[in-house]
C-alpha cells in the first residue's frame, strides 16, 4: 500500500508501517493543486492540517482507502463524500488529551493568579501584592462542554482540586466518577468556568456568542482549547469589556489560517476585527498561546502510535 506524507510528523510512522510493506513518498511543499495531480498514485494519505480534503480532492484520489489525521478535529476532510466513497477514517483524540487537558489547567491558573504579569512586574523592579490577589479553583463550580477525551482528561485533572465538576454533552449518559452531565441551561446557571472540548460543525460555530454569555448567572473564565471559531471573538471582548468574562485563556482565536500555522491580520480581517484582536492581545485579562494545546514531546509520539496500530488493525 502506497502511502502519502502531507505533512511533517513523528519518525515512528514510517519505521512502523514500512516494517509491515508499506511505501512512501513525502510531500510537505506542494501546493493544493500539484498534490491533486498526483493523488490518484495513492492508497493512503497521512495528514496533520496543510492542505484541505474537499470533495474535489476525493473524488481524484481514486484509489484512495484510508486517511489518517494525526489528531483529534477532522473538519479539513470532507468526511460525507470520504464516507460516500468507501474511504476509511482515522484520527489520533487519544494520543494528545493529557496534553491538552494539562494546558487548558495550567494556562487557567496562570490567568486567575496573574502569574504572567506579577512575575514581568518583578522582574522590572516592580513589588505588587494587593493588586495581584488572586482566584482559586476550590469550592467552585467547573463546566466542561464536549466530554470526550479532552473534556474527559480535563475533569479527571479536576478531580484534586476540589471542585464540583459538570459538564454538557450531545451524547446522553456520560457522567462518570470525576464529572456529572447537566444540560445546557443548567452549566449556565451553575459555572463559574467554562472549558471547550468540541469539535468545529454547525452547532458548536460561534457555541460562545452573546446570547450564550448572557444566559451565564455567574461571571466566568473562559478556557478554549478547541477551535478559534468556536467562539465569537466580538462577543468575547464584550463580555471582558463588561466583566462578565473575568478572563480567557486561549489556545486558538477565530482568525487562525485553516492549517493552523498562523493568524492572517494583513487582509482578511477588517477594521472591527483588528480591533477585536487587538484587544485580545493587549489584554491582562486574556492569555493566548500558538495553538499549542496537545502539543508536547509526549504527544508528538503517542499521536503517531495510535494512528499506526489504527492502520495496522484495519489493513495487517
Amino acid at each position: 500500500m502506497k502511502i502519502l506524507l502531507l505533512d511533517k510528523n513523528h519518525p515512528l510512522i514510517e519505521e512502523q508501517l514500512s516494517a509491515k510493506g508499506f511505501t512512501f513518498e513525502e510531500d510537505f511543499t506542494s501546493t493544493y493543486d500539484e498534490i491533486l495531480n498526483k493523488i490518484s498514485d495513492f492508497e493512503g494519505i497521512i495528514i496533520r492540517s496543510r492542505i484541505p480534503l474537499d470533495e474535489n480532492f476525493l473524488r481524484k484520489a481514486k484509489n484512495l482507502k484510508f486517511i489518517a489525521r494525526v489528531g483529534a478535529g477532522m473538519e479539513n476532510i470532507n468526511i460525507e463524500v470520504a464516507k460516500e466513497l468507501g474511504i476509511t477514517l482515522f484520527n489520533s483524540p487519544e494520543g494528545n488529551r493529557d496534553a491538552v487537558a494539562e494546558q487548558a489547567l495550567g494556562m487557567l491558573l496562570l490567568l486567575m493568579n496573574r502569574l504572567i504579569i506579577s512575575s514581568e512586574e518583578v522582574k522590572r523592579g516592580i513589588w505588587k501584592r494587593e493588586e495581584n490577589r488572586g482566584d482559586e479553583i476550590y469550592g467552585k463550580t467547573f463546566g466542561i462542554i464536549g466530554y470526550g477525551n479532552m473534556g474527559k482528561a480535563l475533569a479527571k485533572r479536576l478531580s484534586g482540586f476540589g471542585a464540583k465538576v459538570i459538564f454538557h454533552d450531545i451524547l446522553p449518559n456520560l457522567s462518570d466518577e470525576f464529572a456529572s452531565q447537566v444540560s445546557l441551561e443548567e452549566l449556565q446557571k451553575n459555572a463559574d468556568f467554562i472549558s471547550l472540548h468540541l469539535p468545529i460543525n454547525e452547532s458548536t460555530h460561534y457555541i460562545i456568542n452573546e446570547d450564550f454569555i448572557s444566559k451565564m448567572h455567574k461571571n466566568f473564565y473562559l478556557i478554549n482549547t478547541a477551535r478559534g471559531k468556536n467562539v465569537e471573538t466580538s462577543a468575547l471582548v464584550n463580555g471582558i469589556k463588561s466583566g462578565k468574562i473575568k478572563g480567557a485563556a486561549l489556545d486558538v482565536l477565530e482568525f487562525e489560517k485553516a492549517s493552523f500555522e498562523n493568524i492572517d491580520t494583513a487582509t482578511s480581517l477588517n477594521k472591527k476585527e483588528k480591533e477585536n484582536l487587538e484587544f485580545l492581545l493587549n489584554s491582562e485579562k486574556v492569555i493566548i498561546t500558538p495553538h499549542i494545546a496537545g502539543w508536547t514531546l509526549e504527544s508528538k509520539e503517542k499521536l503517531a502510535q495510535f494512528i499506526v496500530d489504527k492502520i495496522l488493525l484495519k489493513y495487517s
